[in-house]
């Protein structure tokens, strides 16, 4: 196995909630706390592990809401407490991993971060790792650096990444610059990307100098910048930190890391990309879930839920159960039914993206109880 690396640091954003894939995953039990995959452990456990042999367990830090501090510990109970950043509210990716960088980059200047997403699925990790390792080379010589998944179908699901001429690192040979970030297309769209095959899926996970990272955000996003710097100047300090973080910490730009750190950089010839070539998913909706564990087959019924009872003739789709009723499927095809104590949700793997349109109702209807 090869060694962790000495001056790398992972960095596990956990939050939000996954509301499109309610009422399995809620606020207090977000998709991260959930064993989606099949492994026999949660989301957050599997990026843990895979991240462990890259970092070394001492070198593993979580941004997550102070809500979920019990469960993260629980999953990660040999995570060391200074290592564990808490959001007091959810400000996106840029605030939650702009503050990790802030606070390693103060314990160790040279550090080098590489954000990875809690709730995603990778399958092949040696693919993983050594994606990892190129890019934390590339990272060494000043670039902001990506890991696009090289994609195995036309989807519509994920932004994209055009992938630029390439860039001469020892150590990197896969390394290339970004040329331009594309938003979630058609499907002809994505058929014209996924022939071309110099697009790339936009799978969030960004490595880079920790002091490198903070200047493009102090360009970018000056305001969050030092709003940044000032948490961080307090917050091992732990009579201090509890004070600013609840003054600084709501103020802060509410904002992806795409757009205050990563198109900026693309623009400048600073952002370069490593094609990951190993199975990803980031578990969106439902119908990723379904094919996810039905292993890509469209005719199968993926049954998730311990003491599921199931019974089908004909059904394709998946079926997630959290009771004990017997639930019985005939003749129906890309169904999605979960089935909870206090909810009840039914619809179509082609539907699966409306979910999050059901949870937003609720909010404006007040059930909050239910979310």
């Amino acid at each position: 196995m090869p060694e962790p690396i000495n001056d790398f640091y992972a960095v596990i954003p956990a939050g939000g909630i996954g509301s499109r894939l309610w009422p399995l995953s809620r606020a207090d039990a977000p998709k991260f706390l959930h064993d989606l995959s099949g492994s026999g452990q949660t989301l957050l456990r599997d990026t843990w592990d895979r991240l462990e042999g890259l970092a070394g367990s001492d070198r593993i830090s979580v941004v997550t809401g102070r809500a979920h501090r019990a469960a993260v510990e629980e999953q990660l109970p040999g995570i060391p407490d200074k290592n564990v950043f808490l959001e007091s509210e959810p400000r996106d990716s840029a605030a939650a991993i702009g503050l990790a960088a802030a606070i390693l980059h103060r314990r160790e200047p040279d550090v080098i971060i590489g954000s990875f997403a809690a709730d995603h699925v990778i399958r092949v990790p040696h693919l993983f790792d050594w994606a990892v390792r190129q890019a934390v080379e590339t990272a060494r010589q000043g670039y902001v650096c990506t890991i696009g998944i090289q994609p195995s179908e036309a989807s519509i699901g994920f932004g994209y990444i055009k992938k630029g001429e390439g860039i001469v690192i020892d150590g990197a040979p896969e390394a290339a610059l970004v040329e331009s970030f594309v938003e979630k297309p058609d499907f002809d769209t994505a058929k014209a990307y996924f022939a071309d095959r110099s697009y790339l899926w936009n799978a969030g996970m960004f490595i880079s100098r920790a002091d490198v990272l903070l200047a493009e955000i102090e360009a970018n996003r000056p305001e969050l910048h030092a709003g940044l710097m000032e948490l961080a100047e307090a917050w091992d300090d732990r009579e201090r930190r509890g004070p600013v973080v609840d003054r600084v910490w709501p103020s802060l730009t509410k904002i992806a890391i795409d757009y205050a750190v990563a198109e900026p950089a693309a623009a400048k010839g600073r952002l370069a990309v490593i094609p990951g070539h190993f199975d990803w998913d980031d578990v969106g909706d439902f119908a990723s879930l379904a094919k996810l564990n039905s292993h890509g087959r469209h005719n199968d019924l993926a049954i998730l839920g311990e003491n599921a009872r199931i019974l089908s003739d004909a059904a394709s789709g998946i079926v997630v159960s959290q009771t004990s009723r017997v639930i019985s499927l005939i003749g129906v095809r890309d169904i999605v039914v979960v089935d909870t104590e206090d909810a009840l949700l039914v619809t179509t793997s082609e539907n699966a993206q409306r979910v999050k349109g059901v949870v937003d109702a609720l909010k404006l209807s007040g059930r909050g109880d239910v979310l």
